[in-house]
């Protein structure tokens, strides 16, 4: 907890909130706040989804579900994609509801072995939940080669981390675990980033001054929003021919169900690459602002791994003076002027794992 007294009265009054919950540190408790917050309300406002049958994909005419316009369709025309689809939604939200409890520092403190069961299970659901999305990825938001690729880039990036964090906990390098358990969440929260710049990149596209913007999509998908063949042929003349895909304008805000999902559908790859990257960088940035609490947890990792007989105590896990060229890590760094132990001065409250 904060030693230094509070500067004023609203510090104060903030810190009866984030102190209970193990934070010493306001902006640590902003940044968790904001984060970790906009993936639990991400996720609760998901939790429907696990209703397939009832809210994502309903079944019976006319009836339109959560999911984009006529993926439900597709989803339905092949098993592989309807198991892939129900694996995804089944395991990677309750994943990522139950990872925001992972940073909560009390728990990480005062409750370890919930924090490590909890943690197990985070890692046995994100498995088959990016795989699911794999899964999926050929034939979700139209399929592009764009979504493909970041989507299998995605999931290799979330799953990699995840394995990297493991490994360094099993090795006992605790700010080595800190820094993969982060970047796997920020790569998997891009999914919520994507949403926003999706929904104004398909607001500002279909602007007229800005347009038309036009998607193929096959016919034998269009002939689902439309209650006769003869309809259907009278808008695309050319879904008369068997195999036939159309040129599909993409707009937002028509009422037309092909339009809307053409305007998703062009707008997500986009949206995915951008929130990727955004995040990706962000939490370097972030990782690289906050060294004290790396060090504080890398003589922890140093007392721990000295304790179970390491040979190599301070760098059991993939840290840069074992594996790269950094200078030698010596524990308990002495400050040159207060002549103290520069671990004992650290705070313990951070946003990470």
């Amino acid at each position: 907890m904060a030693s230094r007294p509070p500067k004023n009265r609203f510090v104060a009054t903030m810190r009866k909130i984030y102190n209970p919950i193990g934070f010493s540190k306001g902006y640590n408790f902003v940044l968790w706040f904001i984060f970790s917050g906009a993936m639990l309300g991400f996720c609760l406002a998901r939790f429907m989804y696990l209703n397939y049958d009832g809210v994502y994909c309903p079944r019976g005419p006319g009836v339109e579900g959560a999911a984009v316009p006529g993926e439900c369709w597709t989803y339905s025309s092949k098993t592989y994609l309807l198991v892939g689809i129900k694996m995804h939604l089944y395991c990677i939200i309750p994943a990522s509801f139950l990872a925001c409890f992972q940073f909560v520092p009390i728990i990480r403190h005062k409750v370890i072995l919930a924090h490590r069961m909890n943690g197990y299970l985070v890692l046995l659901l994100s498995g088959p939940g990016a795989v699911g999305c794999v899964m999926v990825s050929r034939h979700a938001f139209g399929g592009g080669i764009d979504i493909q690729v970041i989507v299998g880039l995605m999931s290799i990036m979330f799953l990699g981390a995840l394995g990297l964090a493991l490994y360094n906990v099993k090795m006992l390098q605790l700010e080595q675990h800190r820094a993969w358990m982060l970047r796997a969440w920020f790569y998997a929260a891009a999914i919520i980033t994507c949403r926003f710049i999706m929904g104004l990149a398909s607001v500002i596209t279909s602007l007229p001054s800005l347009g038309p913007y036009y998607y193929a999509k096959p016919c034998d998908l269009l002939a689902t929003f439309y209650n006769s063949t003869s309809a259907l042929e009278a808008k695309y003349p050319m879904c008369a021919s068997p195999g036939a895909w159309a040129a599909v304008k993409a707009d937002a805000a028509s009422d037309a169900k092909e339009a809307r999902s053409a305007s998703l559908n062009m707008t997500f790859g986009m949206g995915l690459w951008l929130a990727l990257a955004l995040h990706a960088i962000g939490i370097e940035f972030y990782l690289q602002l906050t060294p004290a609490e790396s060090e504080r947890l890398r003589n922890v990792s140093y007392q721990r791994q000295l304790e179970a007989g390491h040979k190599n105590p301070g760098r059991s896990g993939l840290t840069a003076d074992r594996i790269g060229d950094a200078a030698l890590w010596v524990p308990g760094c002495k400050d040159k002027q207060a002549g103290e132990a520069t671990v004992d001065r650290v705070p313990e409250g951070t946003v990470g794992g």
